[in-house]
């Protein structure tokens, strides 16, 4: 593809719909009408041979390369906007400043081996502060500037706030090696359902998406340890007969070295969206762009190694 064909606000449209997840959203963000937004969005397809985004229960969620091509474009984007705005630019080489990140155990868990080896060798001066959070407090840590972003699951962010999707995920079954149940990387539902469970939970509840599923075939599970964190769990299941269900990126990391299997649950539930979820008032901080574009780039990454290992 030749760069004399590309129009530099296909690119801005593109990045606008990447982060909004909306035709209209993404419209009134760049002052566009919904006709111009729905005609950028064809030429974007034609130009990249791909359909990019797909309307899925209301929202418009990227295609696998738009996962792969959107951390390029949007660094670009902030590249260019670094070079054209006035005053001195972020340069992450020489730059000495400090970023809070509000994060679970999970998703800090899963972003944080990467990001550092990302950011190390190119800013070396840059440190990160990663806070926890309860999901009730995350607006107001945003509005005091306590965090310049926060990660995890927002099914009703505040609509003075951006949403950044940038992963689907999924719950995957852990038990020790020699598991009594477990035949095969299998388990039948009624001996899932039997089986004492570890639960790690944020809300201090133990009922949820799994739980329905189990009682929709008249089953309830028996929660036998709630943790508030992934951190003691490995140790806990390789010394027991406990399971644990736990999110799929989360076993790829806990199985590592460990005695512990993966298996399929036995019964079907629900995938759910991992946002990025930042104030819209930073949109033009050229520092806070620069590290949103390397955390979209680490979960681009580790998207693509997710799918590959599945």
């Amino acid at each position: 593809m030749e760069l004399s064909s590309i129009d530099l606000n296909l690119l801005v449209a593109f990045e606008a719909l990447f982060e909004e997840r909306s035709v209209t959203a993404a419209a009134r963000r760049i002052g566009l009408g919904q006709p111009g937004m729905s005609s950028a969005l064809r030429r974007l397809r034609v130009l990249m041979q791909d359909e990019l985004f797909v309307r899925v229960a209301g929202e418009m969620r990227p295609t696998a390369k738009t996962l792969e091509i959107a951390p390029g474009i949007v660094a670009a984007l902030a590249q260019l906007r670094s070079t054209f705005e006035a005053g001195i630019g972020f340069d992450p080489h020489t730059a000495t400043r400090s970023f809070a990140i509000g994060s679970t155990d999970y998703t800090a868990l899963v972003l944080l081996p990467d990001l550092v080896a990302r950011l190390r060798p190119d800013a070396p001066g840059v440190d990160l502060r990663v806070i926890g959070y309860e999901k009730g407090t995350v607006s107001e840590m945003l509005d005091r500037g306590e965090v310049d972003l926060a990660l995890g699951v927002f099914p009703s962010p505040p609509e003075r706030a951006v949403v950044t999707s940038l992963f689907r995920e999924r719950f995957v079954g852990v038990a020790r090696i020699d598991h009594p149940a477990i035949s095969n990387g299998r388990i039948d539902v009624r001996s899932f359902a039997d089986h004492p469970h570890a639960l790690v939970t944020t809300r201090r509840d133990t009922y949820g998406n799994l739980d329905e599923a189990l009682a929709a075939k008249g089953l309830r599970r028996r929660i036998a340890l709630t943790l508030p964190f992934f951190m003691v769990l490995p140790a806990v299941l390789e010394a027991s007969d406990l399971i644990a269900a736990v999110p799929s990126r989360i076993a790829s990391r806990v199985l590592a070295g460990s005695r512990l299997q993966r298996f399929e649950l036995p019964v079907e539930t629900r995938p759910w969206t991992v946002s990025m979820l930042w104030p819209a008032s930073s949109r033009n901080d050229k520092a806070t762009a620069w590290l949103r574009a390397n955390i979209v780039g680490c979960f681009a990454a580790t998207h693509r190694e997710w799918r590959t290992s599945r």
